[in-house]
């Protein structure tokens, strides 16, 4: 139990008195508490107490003014301004204006508004010479899917997530078996963005297992008055595991996949997985190694090089790749394996 650090101090104060002088400066600002009573026991000390860190606040240079029994600060001194240096604001600047900004990541535009505050903050000097630098940089995102219609889903998932409140939900699943129409209760765990949209995991209770749902998919979102908990210890990066990018599948394979030269570079410079290495060959070209959870998601990657790479191992993937190859030729026209050595129509 914490020990008091005045007499009059309760027993198990959850502030200790550096937090609580700045939680009395915020409950003060934000009107959630302005009387003494409500200060005191917001942080759980007596109102002699509250009266004395007042005191403490105002030698610092804070004015404290009390009227109709309530406290307020007066002027615009809180803290300290923000101090950013040309490279910071520049960096902000650069990654705010043209991903938040454009909405190259939907639902990010809060942080352009937010940088919008700081910049105007800067000295002038400081703002033209950080509009000159961010004129001549450029970052593109891939397209991604968007906002339009899915704000409203985005912020329910959001508050959901900071309220701990369980979600009501009906999703528009692609797997012919789901009943899309069916309603389940879903506890967000966390959102995140992966390449191209916005993805929940949560635990679906329908399914009885944590699931990674696209946000655009789901159909209605309703909150409950129901609470949940997170799984102790819970981590987005382990239960993503080794997946290629968002989807998780099992088991763990360990991939090899020879590049030639002529893509060999671009494949070696890129941090695709965090699991990958490389192996220089005689002839210019390399082996790229991964271990990835499930194939679902790398099988589309490998595709997508064509015939500059060839699966080694493991044979799984190697038969998926000429399988969806030999599909893809027979739309062109081309023979597929069932027609070898059938004569051409």
């Amino acid at each position: 139990m914490d020990q008091p650090e005045r007499a009059d101090e309760q027993p198990g104060s959850r502030y200790g008195r550096i937090h609580r002088l700045l939680g009395i400066l915020t409950l003060i600002r934000s009107g959630r508490a302005t009387t003494p009573a409500e200060l005191a026991a917001v942080c759980g000390v007596s109102e002699r107490t509250i009266f004395r860190d007042l005191k403490e606040i105002e030698g610092a240079g804070f004015r404290v003014s009390f009227h109709d029994g309530r406290y307020q600060l007066s002027g615009d001194r809180f803290l300290p301004p923000v101090q950013l240096g040309t490279d910071e604001a520049m960096a902000l600047a650069v990654l705010c204006g043209q991903i938040a900004g454009q909405e190259q990541i939907p639902f990010t535009a809060p942080a352009w508004r937010g940088l919008a505050k700081l910049l105007a903050s800067l000295p002038a000097a400081m703002r033209e010479e950080v509009a000159a630098a961010t004129d001549t940089v450029c970052v593109r995102t891939a397209a991604s899917v968007p906002a339009d219609g899915f704000a409203p889903i985005y912020e329910q998932v959001r508050r959901a997530l900071a309220e701990r409140r369980t979600l009501a939900c009906k999703y528009d699943s692609l797997n012919p078996d789901t009943d899309n129409a069916e309603e389940f209760d879903f506890d967000p765990y966390a959102l995140f963005f992966s390449v191209r949209a916005w993805y929940a995991v949560g635990f679906h209770h329908g399914r009885g297992a944590v699931r990674t749902l696209k946000i655009n998919r789901f159909t209605s979102v309703r909150p409950t008055h129901r609470a949940y908990t997170l799984p102790p210890g819970f981590s987005l990066d382990e239960h993503l595991g080794n997946a290629w990018r968002m989807m998780r599948g099992e088991p763990d394979y360990r991939v090899a996949i020879r590049f030639d030269a002529e893509f060999a570079e671009t494949i070696a410079d890129t941090l695709w997985h965090r699991t990958q290495e490389t192996e220089n060959l005689p002839d210019g070209g390399i082996i790229f190694r991964c271990t990835v959870s499930g194939l679902d998601e790398i099988v589309w990657w490998v595709l997508s090089m064509g015939r500059h790479c060839e699966v080694l191992e493991p044979a799984e993937l190697r038969e998926r790749v000429r399988e969806e190859t030999a599909a893809a030729l027979a739309l062109y026209g081309g023979y597929g394996v069932a027609d070898a050595g059938r004569p051409a129509p």
